[in-house]
């Protein structure tokens, strides 16, 4: 049966990836068919076609590899300075009324071979009936809504979910002690330093000065050293000012006051809950039952706000953690818990929930909504990386045809036309082979040195 639960858990969550995918093509589709270009292919997945079906101007399919998709507008790439003369000011069509490009040869690299070549195959699937429907030929601002349409739907999947989850269980990332005297919910059996990370206690640690007092979970701190304690944050206040000195606690177990005398450690910890600056205080070691915030979409648009501050700095610094990965395959070091993922991780993950024996139902819906909604905001955020191939690349160069061409209105200029992106191939072939190469890193990753669900 646990197997079952697994397999169970994978293919929701990759049904959910790949509906996801699909509702980002929907995304391009939709306005690039609105604006009046023309999409002659959907797909979902690369390689090899699964299935597919012809429905008006478009084909509609699936592919072998699950790992994208894709839709293919209609004259991406404008006609260059590398087409032949003739073939610009008579253009020829081939039998199914396909326009045909001659290209010179290049001999001055292998990039520019490599643009002429794309830009000669681009334009062998436009017939003449195309000409006022290329994409290129399109507003600067409906090119923007286009290519942001994509990214734009998996944003939005997260926000709904994330709403969801914080307006009916709350927001797991973001608790608060209950209000009242604090109740204890767990004590150290040992003081671990701060700076180890890590929970498990040695034969090296001192025995935790809540242990050594008699605290258990489930008691309520009353009086701290003659102080009547009212909530959490005044007695953290009081443990983290009484530094390495006597405290005499007062405590309800059962209905009973008890008293319990211990000797507050002094430890390097964090200042606040905001900021993680280490600083000696005293230290107790309880936490207090807590309960998760709730909130609504002002509150999940709030909380997105600061996903998108560390999504973007996780983004900055995904090739080193990528290579981090590389390193635990082979054996260098452990890997990073903190380390990314790829669906095949997250299929994991999502498995390993499912199948999990204690997890009320509840916790593992959560995670699983949880899992999909930080996928789609990854993927969403990704994709507006300005760089060819990603969305985002196509958005800046409409962003930067519509400075040039408002420039020049204003100095009088004549018009410098459409932005050339095929110019910006050579990028594109960089940045998709790194993303490549890190894709099959994660997966491996993924297979060989696997993140675990965390009990």
């Amino acid at each position: 049966m646990t197997a079952l639960f697994y397999l169970l858990g994978v293919v929701i969550f990759v049904v959910a990836i790949l509906a996801s995918i699909g509702l980002h093509e929907l995304g391009h589709m939709i306005p690039a068919k609105k604006f009046g270009g023309k999409v002659s292919q959907y797909f979902i997945g690369f390689g090899p076609t699964v299935w597919s079906t012809q429905r008006g101007e478009t084909e509609y399919g699936i592919k072998a590899v699950p790992l994208g998709g894709y839709v293919k507008i209609v004259g991406m790439l404008p006609p260059g300075a590398d087409e032949l003369d003739e073939d610009r000011e008579h253009p020829v069509y081939d039998e199914q009324g396909r326009r045909v490009v001659r290209v010179r040869k290049s001999n001055t690299g292998m990039f520019t071979q490599l643009i002429s070549d794309a830009r000669a195959a681009e334009w062998e699937q436009i017939s003449p009936e195309d000409s006022d429907r290329l994409f290129y030929k399109m507003a600067w601002w409906k090119k923007v809504i286009v290519m942001a349409g994509g990214p734009t739907v998996n944003i939005l999947i997260a926000f709904f979910i994330f709403s969801a989850v914080f307006a009916t269980y709350g927001n797991a990332s973001d608790v608060q002690p209950d209000s009242g005297q604090p109740v204890i919910e767990t004590v150290s059996e040992c003081v671990i330093p701060y700076v180890d990370q890590r929970t498990d206690c040695r034969s090296t640690d001192p025995q935790s000065p809540a242990a050594e007092a008699g605290l258990l979970p489930g008691d309520t701190i009353v009086e701290f050293n003659g102080t009547q304690i009212t909530g959490w944050s005044q007695l953290r206040t009081l443990i983290r000012n009484n530094d390495n000195g006597d405290a005499v606690i007062v405590f309800v177990r059962d209905g009973e006051r008890m008293t319990g005398t211990t000797n507050t450690t002094v430890e390097a910890r964090p200042t606040s809950l905001t900021d993680e600056t280490l600083r000696q205080v005293g230290f107790l070691g309880v936490t207090p039952t807590q309960h998760f915030v709730t909130g609504g979409p002002l509150y999940t648009l709030g909380e997105m706000g600061t996903m998108t501050v560390d999504t973007v700095e996780a983004l900055a610094t995904l090739p080193v953690k990528v290579w981090g990965v590389a390193k635990a395959i082979v054996g260098i070091e452990p890997r990073d818990p903190e380390s990314p993922v790829s669906i095949v991780g997250g299929g994991r993950l999502a498995g390993e929930t499912v199948a999990h024996e204690t997890f009320p139902v509840q916790e593992k819906t959560v995670f699983l909504l949880m899992l999909i909604a930080g996928f789609n905001f990854f993927i969403g955020m990704f994709n507006f990386i300005p760089l060819l191939p990603l969305d985002g690349g196509h958005i800046a160069g409409a962003l930067y045809e519509a400075a040039r061409r408002g420039m020049a209105r204003l100095r009088r200029r004549p018009d410098p036309g459409y932005v050339d992106v095929a110019k910006l191939l050579p990028v594109a072939y960089v940045v998709g082979s790194a993303v490549l190469i890190m894709g099959v890193v994660l997966i491996v990753g993924d297979l060989v040195v696997p993140l675990h669900l965390q009990s």
